[in-house]
């Protein structure tokens, strides 16, 4: 029989998709007052791998990420997505203006053999946490680096995140 160990170490993690560096302050802002002061914060990229959220954010949205200190126990992602959905419906209503959703904040950890971040929405390839929320482990670090799963979103497949991730993943 195999005996449970203790959670594995994990940095927590938030992926910020706002519609501009305007909403992107302000989803940082309220990220700070809810989680507390990031110990890492990500360049800012377009985010241009694809246009699925273009209905909601607009033409232009950009991405970054934000990691927060301690230590994170994977546990706790599902509570975590919770409160980052309540914190969208806030700043929506607050600076959304014309759109629907002008942020998308994605929580996740990284831990030493993968990155998982946390979901509302349900697929094959993700694992029910609780309370309607799902795991996905989006990306795995093998060999050196960070490899792909078939179902690994286009801006995460295309390694302009894997340096941040590189950096997060030597704290742990």
């Amino acid at each position: 029989m195999a005996i449970p160990g203790s959670a594995e170490s994990a940095v927590f993690f938030v992926g910020l998709l706002a519609a501009g560096r305007r909403e992107l302050a302000e989803a940082a802002e309220a990220l700070d007052h809810e989680l507390g002061t990031p110990n890492r914060g990500s360049v800012v990229w377009p985010f241009d791998c694809t246009d699925y959220y273009r209905a909601e954010l607009g033409p232009t949205p950009v991405r970054a990420f934000l990691s927060f200190p301690g230590k994170f126990r994977p546990d706790f992602l599902a509570a975590r997505k919770l409160m980052t959905n309540r914190l969208e419906e806030k700043l929506s209503s607050r600076i959304g203006g014309s759109l629907p959703r002008p942020v998308n904040l994605d929580p996740g950890y990284l831990t030493s053999a993968k990155l998982v971040l946390a979901s509302a929405k349900n697929f094959s390839h993700r694992i029910y946490l609780a309370d309607g929320i799902y795991a996905e482990i989006t990306l795995q670090y093998r060999k050196g680096g960070f490899k792909t799963l078939p179902w690994t979103f286009p801006d995460f497949a295309s390694g302009r995140y894997d340096a941040f991730f590189m950096e997060l993943r030597k704290t742990l």
